[in-house]
């Protein structure tokens, strides 16, 4: 490994360290469906967010919920803090689509229609309200 790759490397692990997330890979649900709950939660608080993928019909929600308990988790573990006393904010959320399947569907007349099943990949921050405040007014500022 070259020097910078390694310098960029360690850079973003230490990064990593005061970042508070968790990360859902190879999730067999399209992304487009997961934006649309991805999309609902962003920016809302931690307990307003649980409740609404509680209580969403959806088949994503329960995913993206044991996904929002898993970044509250790390949170707890990195600060020692609990999440009820820290007002924690969903700060990022985004969803990038991962492999795809391809399978044949018969059709009429001896063809067939190809079917992609997609997947996605997940990735949940959250963070203290009083932080997230802080670096909004420090970036206005500049």
């Amino acid at each position: 490994m070259g020097v910078r790759k390694k310098n960029t490397a360690e850079a973003r692990k230490e990064a990593n360290k005061s970042r508070y997330f968790a990360e859902l890979r190879n999730c067999p649900t399209s992304p487009r469906k997961m934006r649309l709950l991805a999309d609902l939660i962003r920016g809302k608080d931690v307990v307003m967010a649980l409740n609404i993928l509680k209580f969403n019909p959806k088949e994503a929600s329960g995913r993206l919920e044991k996904l929002l308990t898993s970044a509250i988790t790390s949170f707890e573990a990195k600060t020692g803090a609990r999440s009820e006393d820290s007002n924690l904010i969903v700060k990022e959320v985004f969803v990038d689509s991962g492999f795809q399947m391809k399978r044949l569907r018969t059709a009429p007349q001896g063809r067939a229609h190809r079917v992609r099943k997609r997947s996605n990949h997940v990735t949940l921050v959250v963070d203290s309200k009083k932080v997230a405040v802080a670096s909004n007014n420090q970036e206005e500022t500049k």
